[in-house]
């Protein structure tokens, strides 16, 4: 016969084993857990660094001058330095020329072709050597809209006093009209390429 604290032992035990819970087991992962997360969500960050680092970098095209290039420019900004008293002297001379005819002084009467011969000299050296120089720093970005304006300028105030030293000052000769007329285009030629002077000043 089992003495009952056997049996009173035996139903604790038997009672702890039921209530007490087996090991934990996970769950089953379902099938979208089970699909491989996309590297975009998984690190979104890495992926934006990585996008803006291998994105290509356009580099400018090194433009290299050549020494005539710079000689050429030298030539043309020290011409140009000699346009403004070559113009006061054409207009003051041209003045006297204009109000007096006849009685004008003689220093206007000689000073006035020279002046005007010299004038003419100077824009066809700065139109070579400007002309020359542009077609040469064409594919320079740097500064080609003031060099394309100044160069525009510039032509038409060349066009303008060529106007005024031949059909003009010829028909000057011996018509007041043609006389203002004359002095009138060479005025504006003067304001033209002074401009066009300024801009390539103020923008060194």
């Amino acid at each position: 016969m089992i003495p009952i604290s056997d049996v009173a032992v035996g139903l604790l035990l038997a009672w702890q084993a039921a209530v007490t819970p087996g090991p934990l087991s996970s769950p089953p992962a379902s099938d979208s857990l089970r699909q491989p997360i996309p590297a975009a969500v998984e690190h979104p960050v890495g992926l934006t660094m990585l996008s803006a680092d291998t994105v290509p970098r356009v580099r400018r095209k090194a433009v290299v001058y050549s020494d005539a290039y710079a000689t050429r420019l030298r030539i043309h900004k020290t011409l140009s330095w000699a346009m403004l008293p070559l113009f006061a002297a054409a207009y003051v001379s041209g003045d006297q020329i204009l109000k007096k005819n006849a009685d004008a002084p003689s220093w206007a009467r000689n000073m006035h072709g020279p002046a005007a011969t010299g004038s003419a000299i100077l824009f066809g050296a700065n139109t070579l050597t400007g002309g020359w120089n542009l077609w040469e720093g064409r594919k320079d970005p740097n500064g080609r809209t003031r060099r394309v304006l100044h160069s525009v300028l510039f032509t038409a105030a060349s066009g303008g006093f060529a106007y005024a030293g031949t059909k003009l000052a010829s028909d000057a000769e011996e018509n007041m009209n043609a006389r203002r007329t004359h002095r009138n285009v060479a005025i504006g030629s003067m304001g033209v390429s002074t401009l066009s002077w300024l801009i390539m000043l103020i923008g060194n």
